[in-house]
């Protein structure tokens, strides 16, 4: 169980890494659009994530979950509702900080 552990932590650290360096590629671009790269790095997350507090039941802090499920749930709904269209700097932000914040 400690391994299965081990390599979620791992593929959702893969999956933060995707979601911010597609994010932080295209900061200086004018045109902002979401890439397969931030879809796949945000679905890894939730799915790993989602698996981490299956796996920690009892010793999860289910405030600090919620919050950064809620941080990602709004970050999917961005980068879902705007995977065909260019990216407007507000919603493009908006996914990059609460992309750190998640972190924090």
């Amino acid at each position: 169980m400690e391994i299965l552990k081990h390599v979620l932590v791992f593929l959702h650290f893969l999956g933060f890494s995707g979601l911010i360096g597609g994010a932080l590629a295209q900061i200086r671009a004018p045109e902002k659009t979401v890439t397969r790269i931030m879809m796949d790095g945000a679905w890894t997350q939730l799915v790993t994530g989602l698996l981490l507090v299956g796996i920690n039941e009892p010793n999860v802090n289910h405030a600090k979950v919620g919050i950064k499920l809620l941080a990602l749930l709004v970050i999917v709904y961005f980068l879902f509702t705007n995977r065909k269209k260019i990216l407007q700097s507000n919603a493009f932000f908006t996914v990059l900080g609460l992309s750190v914040f998640n972190v924090a």
